[in-house]
């Protein structure tokens, strides 16, 4: 078994649940679209709230990348300001060719810090394969 079912498991049971809770800001309340770091702040407070219900968070990578350079960077920041106790799964849906998935691993794994990844198996293994070369990271076909 990967270090992320480990840590899947371990949160299950510390939390009782089985709560994926889903980060997909596509509106931010008004208290929120003002500030500098508003999609990190609505995210983590949503974090903050479900910490102790949740076995694992999923934030979905297209909303942060609709802000550009700005939303990754708070991608990062969040995952990076997470409880270490509850693993990530980012939502990614990435399924390329074998160069491009390697970056898309890279940049998921290395650079996002993710525990996990959402995939799309339809360019067949050579698009998985990259991720699935992280033994450690879960991956979601």
């Amino acid at each position: 078994m990967s270090h992320f079912t480990y840590a899947l498991r371990a949160a299950a049971e510390r939390n009782r649940s089985h709560l994926c809770v889903g980060l997909d800001p596509t509106r931010l309340p008004a208290q929120f679209t003002n500030a500098e770091d508003g999609l990190y702040d609505f995210c983590m407070a949503i974090v903050e709230a479900t910490a102790d219900l949740a076995c694992t968070f999923k934030p979905n990578i297209a909303f942060f990348e609709a802000h550009g350079p700005a939303g990754i960077s708070s991608l990062r920041r969040l995952i990076a300001d997470m409880p270490r106790s509850v693993p990530v799964i980012v939502d990614a849906k990435r399924g390329d060719i074998g160069s491009t998935a390697a970056a898309y691993a890279q940049a998921i794994f290395d650079q996002l810090g993710a525990d996990a990844v959402t995939l799309s198996p339809y360019l067949g293994g050579d698009a998985l394969a990259p991720f699935l070369a992280y033994a450690d990271k879960g991956c979601f076909i």
